[in-house]
């Protein structure tokens, strides 16, 4: 197996669980490799430190997989797809539909699995696990059944690990399925649906956003497929307003509303979420509760000074839509603006409103998205829950 030596003390990250090997860390690749292959990895003293998958065409270029020496990956590929399994059955055993595989957090770097009901829908972000991506879908039908797998990237992490910019079907058919999160059901396009079809990482946030709709009136917006206002329903809101700027997820809405059978006051906006705000401020409406999950403002470091104004914006717009002791539920799934940053994005937002509010409650991915505590890259999504007091 090819060695990979690391330049003077750049092992430290690593040995504490960090598993990511930069370019500009390694001193020396000893023996010829082509990306998607094996090495091993030894710091400057020449102590092993881990085998992982390289990739020269990556800032990325060794992905660690474990800290000894492999001699049988199917081995540790079924192992620990089986043991992610698990841990989601235990977690949600009412549940079919969840994220199975959360890439590096699940000991699998570069590798997304999500599970619906029989069908499986992979990101791969790796050129190790693109290189074994038969081993894969292989233990996919052998120790879950599976009757359809197919592959669906974003093209943007693709590009950055030199990948083919492709979908790719590897059993079974691009079908549409009906999936539940234990309390709503929902319709799944893969064909046009975003990333895999759906969010798991909002699963427990919508459920907890929910209980707090009872004869509210609700505003959800950049409601996507309508996760965070169909709770609003399954807990007997007065009334909701959907909001999103893409007429397929405001059909999308529509009919995940019709399947659940629900019955409340509705109505389905297709607008900018930015512009029916303003319309909202302009013509006096208010709402009970407001929930806003855009896209993320911040795509790198570059755009983190705009996107936290437009974090700001947003926030300010629906603070003044809320009646007193109204509550605002707000999410951030930019990788690059922090707890910190966000937060303050909030408080400020709320100060050019001229409301005061409170945070009561704090939370990142939904529990089949876990994190390491050695990489800060793991995690990605805030929530925030806000009220405003009486005055």
């Amino acid at each position: 197996m090819v060695k990979v030596v690391l330049r003077k003390n750049e092992e430290r990250r690593i040995k504490q669980g960090h598993l990511w090997v930069f370019s500009n860390e390694i001193a020396k690749v000893e023996g010829g490799i082509s990306n998607g292959e094996l090495v091993q990895v030894f710091d400057s003293k020449n102590n092993f430190i881990g085998s992982g998958f390289y990739n020269g065409n990556s800032l990325i270029a060794v992905r660690i997989i474990s800290n000894e020496e492999l001699v049988d990956l199917e081995k540790v590929f079924r192992v620990r797809l089986n043991a992610a399994f698990e841990f989601r059955n235990r977690i949600y055993p009412e549940r079919k539909s969840f994220r199975m595989v959360f890439s590096e957090s699940d000991f699998l770097p570069g590798l997304i699995i999500d599970k619906y009901n029989d069908t499986f829908v992979l990101q791969v972000y790796s050129a190790g696990m693109e290189k074994n991506i038969e081993l894969i879908t292989r233990i996919l039908r052998e120790d879950f059944s599976a009757k359809d797998i197919f592959a669906k990237g974003e093209e943007y992490f693709r590009k950055l690990e030199g990948l083919p910019e492709e979908n790719k079907i590897y059993l079974g058919e691009m079908n549409e399925e009906i999936i539940s999160d234990g309390k709503v059901k929902y319709k799944i396009n893969f064909a046009t649906g975003h990333k895999t079809g759906f969010y798991f990482d909002q699963c427990d946030n919508r459920e907890f956003f929910g209980k707090f709709c009872k004869n509210k009136s609700v505003l959800d917006c950049f409601c996507n497929s309508g996760g965070f206002g169909l709770h609003a329903a399954y807990n007997k809101a007065k009334e909701i307003v959907f909001v999103d700027s893409s007429s397929e997820e405001i059909k999308n809405t529509q009919e995940n509303f019709s399947l659940n059978g629900f019955d409340c006051k509705t109505e389905f906006i297709l607008s900018d979420v930015f512009d029916y705000l303003e319309k909202c401020n302009s013509d006096k409406k208010t709402f009970d509760v407001i929930n806003l999950d855009p896209p993320a403002f911040a795509k790198n470091k570059k755009t983190l000074a705009t996107a936290i104004k437009g974090y700001e914006k947003l926030n300010r717009l629906a603070i003044n839509l809320l009646k007193d002791d109204g509550l605002l539920f707000t999410s951030s799934c930019s990788h690059h603006l922090k707890e910190e940053m966000f937060l303050d994005a909030i408080n400020t937002a709320a100060i050019k409103a001229g409301k005061k509010i409170q945070l009561f409650y704090f939370n990142n991915s939904s529990l089949d998205h876990p994190s390491l505590p050695a990489m800060e890259e793991t995690v990605y999504l805030k929530f925030a829950a806000v009220r405003i007091p009486t005055k």
